[in-house]
């Protein structure tokens, strides 16, 4: 199935799903897609604004709530009334993702921005909504990963970057945190006996507006830099295939893990991606769940 494209996509009609950071990129085009097949898409924002303006642009059923996944608070209340309103929750995809190359940020919780954002939002998330995906008719997690967290490595003593701080290296980290993360979901679902399948994604090299922003900070010398790399990107409906499947593939198994085929995983059509070795390591993921349960307070079934 290398060819899957989003024309595979089935009914979505009576599903709800979540789409975080909905409102541009690869959310925007997921949250398009599922809404255009049926499905009532719910887009997590942090803009309302900007959500509004997006969901106008959508043809479908949306509505636009807000969540900051670099605040707790902001998860924890989105949680509460998302679940108060819909029950039930068929998909969410863990979409939203921060890439910062300035100095060291730290969320409203003290987390590193990138760990916070990328990994220990979306796992407090979904371990909010598990009830309600549990709830769902088959319901489905997909975690956003990226070719990143091939080489990049967690380092326990210093998970949260405080000396020698290298935005590159934070982010890979994150993304490698966000994939043991999607793994070890899948292990304890099945351990669980929960009927949810957590399935796993990375779009390669995409054209985004991450890559601008991640830039800003160094002025018109970054722009030039952010332009330049936008050249060797593939389009964003593209980038976006991989989580479309691991989130509407009626085939996909738990722990399955997507992204594109060609150039090192860079671009081209939707095939299994491989992982990192440390990524596939559950060892190290079994630690990593440890420590976000202390730091999220968020303790799964």
């Amino acid at each position: 199935m290398s060819g899957w494209t989003a024309d595979r996509i089935p009914d979505q009609h009576g599903k709800v799903v979540v789409v975080t950071g909905a409102n541009s990129g690869l959310g925007l085009v997921t949250a398009t897609e599922l809404a255009r097949r049926g499905a009532h898409v719910v887009l997590a924002v942090r803009n309302l604004t900007a959500g509004e303006e997006a969901a106008h642009r959508i043809p479908g059923d949306t509505e636009v709530r807000e969540l900051d996944l670099a605040s707790l608070a902001s998860v924890r209340a989105f949680a509460a009334k998302l679940t108060a309103d819909h029950p039930s929750v068929d998909v969410l995809v863990n979409n939203a993702g921060l890439v910062h190359l300035g100095p060291r940020r730290t969320t409203a919780d003290g987390f590193e921005l990138h760990v916070g954002t990328n990994m220990l939002g979306p796992y407090a998330l979904t371990g909010l909504l598990l009830d309600a995906l549990t709830a769902g008719s088959g319901g489905r997690v997909v975690s956003l990963s990226s070719i990143t967290h091939k080489n990049a490595h967690l380092d326990f003593g210093d998970l949260m970057s405080e000396h020698g701080y290298r935005a590159s290296s934070a982010y890979g980290r994150s993304k490698l945190a966000t994939t043991l993360f999607g793994l070890e979901l899948d292990r304890r679902l099945r351990a669980a006996g929960l009927p949810v399948v957590s399935a796993l994604a990375h779009p390669g090299l995409t054209r985004t507006n991450l890559t601008p922003r991640a830039w800003e900070h160094r002025g018109r010398f970054g722009r030039l830099i952010a332009a330049g790399g936008l050249l060797a990107t593939q389009s964003v409906e593209q980038g976006a295939l991989p989580q479309l499947r691991a989130a509407t593939d009626p085939e996909v198994r738990g722990g399955q893990f997507f992204g594109p085929a060609r150039l090192w995983e860079t671009r081209g059509p939707v095939t299994e991606a491989r992982l990192g070795e440390e990524a596939a390591d559950p060892a190290v993921a079994r630690r990593l769940w440890a420590v976000a349960e202390d730091l999220t307070g968020v303790r799964y079934p």
